[in-house]
């Protein structure tokens, strides 16, 4: 499922007393960062509406997420240092950290350790979302698709492991379904993100693929999108169309919350995708993004269905 935001009061703010200094104000940019941030992106509508304590794990989750994110994106210093420092303090929420090792320090940290004592979350998970970002530090290109959906079962599929564990709903099965529609939903993200990547240093593109369209780099410049890199989305998106619809299926086999939670999160990519396609893959011009009332429809009909 889509990565999105914290809001305030559910994470513990307070640092810890051995917190240094800079860290501290890192830590308070990126949760007040988070907390601007949960109302105005693609937090699903159904979570709104889900019971405090289901509501409360998620945000906490989401927090935690975009904290890793900030610190592999917009964090000063040596982000590689940072992020194992991470990895680390999710150790230490776990006990597994080396011996004396003081209690998690980062606070979006601190903040899973209800969900994790209520809801039986592992933790390797958690180090997945980490180990992502250690990838975006050394690789900003992908070869294969391969390659790519490797990518995405490090930095999508593992937040929609945690919701299963979250809604008690975790089997292997119910995994596998959710792989599917995470990665479908990082696959959109990436597409409709192709300028704002590329002029971070990233393309999400497969070569192979972009070899096969005859597109090069430089056509993702442009201020519109040429016919062959509009061929190229067209067959992304339908490939990640694919993939949500595939594990779709895990919609009908929950009930009541957990139900409404996963038919928000398929709708916002059908939607996201459905998007793309109206826009005729221009994905340079503008980032497509899709009405309110479309994703609201999507939603309905997807609970409805079960698929």
């Amino acid at each position: 499922m889509v990565v999105t935001r914290d809001q305030p009061g559910v994470i513990a703010a307070v640092p810890a007393a051995n917190e240094p200094a800079g860290a501290d104000a890192w830590e308070t940019e990126s949760a007040a960062r988070a907390a601007q941030q949960v109302t105005q992106e693609n937090f699903p509508v159904a979570l709104r509406l889900l019971p405090q304590r289901h509501r409360r794990h998620l945000l906490a989750v989401y927090a935690y997420a975009r904290s890793v994110d900030d610190t592999g994106d917009l964090a000063p210093g040596e982000r590689p240092k940072l992020l194992a420092e991470l990895a680390e303090d999710v150790r230490r929420l776990y006990g597994v950290a080396a011996a004396g090792s003081p209690a998690p320090r980062v606070a979006a940290v601190r903040g899973l350790a209800r969900v994790v004592a209520d809801c039986g979350v592992p933790m390797q998970p958690f180090l997945d979302l980490i180990a992502a970002n250690q990838q975006d530090q050394v690789i900003s290109r992908y070869e294969t698709f391969e390659e790519l959906a490797g990518y995405c079962r490090l930095s999508a599929n593992p937040v929609g492991q945690i919701v299963l564990y979250v809604f008690g709903s975790f089997t292997p099965e119910r995994a596998r379904l959710s792989d599917a529609i995470c990665t479908g939903l990082q696959l959109a993200e990436h597409w409709q993100d192709v300028a704002e990547d590329m002029r971070a240093g990233r393309i999400y593109l497969p070569a192979q693929d972009m070899r096969r369209f005859g597109c090069a780099e430089e056509d993702l410049l442009a201020g519109r999108a040429p016919v062959q890199l509009r061929n190229l989305l067209a067959f992304e998106v339908g490939r990640a169309t694919k993939l949500i619809d595939s594990g779709a299926p895990l919609i009908g086999q929950l009930r009541t919350v957990a139900r409404a939670a996963v038919a928000g999160y398929v709708a916002g990519g059908r939607a996201a995708l459905a998007a793309i396609a109206k826009a005729d893959y221009d994905v340079l011009h503008a980032t497509p993004r899709p009405g309110k009332g479309r994703t609201a429809a999507e939603l309905i009909l997807a609970f409805a269905r079960g698929r």
